[in-house]
């Protein structure tokens, strides 16, 4: 029981340390600093759901650091994010437990859509819907950090989201 108790701590420890990174990177207008600060988070995603033993969300985080650093090399390439998504795919099939993995299994894949296709205000909307996914899957793996941790990623990606707006309105209209 202790065992279990530590590792439940531990879960909560690492899915707050994401928290903070998650809400810098998020409050960032600026999309490369975005996905760097993306790319430490969701290693610690990766433990969080590895010590909650949520194995489809686990290897799912972890792809998504590797797709961070290859949508930061090679944006928008076709081929590339149809690789990633056969592999998020892949990630799921090989550690499927069952429905409960669906949430995780879907925010990879939107996730990846948006960031290799999407730039600005549409592909925080992509990572917004699937930062509702990740809500749900730390739900059932029991992260009380991780379902805070996402619940206020996707209201500061909206703030943020809303941000760009009144700039790109603000510039129209002052010219």
């Amino acid at each position: 029981m202790e065992e279990i108790g530590l590792r439940w701590l531990l879960g909560q420890g690492v899915s707050l340390v994401a928290l903070a990174l998650c809400l810098v990177a998020f409050a960032s207008k600026r999309d490369d600093r975005l996905f760097v600060l993306l790319l430490f988070a969701n290693v610690a995603f990766a433990a969080q759901f590895a010590l909650f033993e949520s194995w489809v969300a686990a290897g799912i985080s972890a792809l998504i650091v590797l797709r961070i650093a290859l949508v930061r090399r090679f944006p928008r390439h076709r081929r590339l994010m149809l690789v990633m998504l056969a592999a998020t795919l892949a990630v799921a099939a090989l550690t499927w437990s069952g429905p409960r993995d669906i949430p995780a299994l879907a925010a990879g894949l939107l996730g990846t859509w948006g960031m290799f296709m999407l730039r600005g205000i549409a592909m925080r909307a992509a990572l917004a819907v699937a930062a509702l996914c990740w809500v749900i899957s730390n739900l059932l793996a029991g992260s009380i950090g991780g379902t805070l941790a996402e619940s206020l990623i996707f209201l500061t990606n909206v703030i943020t989201m809303l941000r760009l707006r009144r700039d790109a309105r603000l510039r129209y209209i002052h010219g």
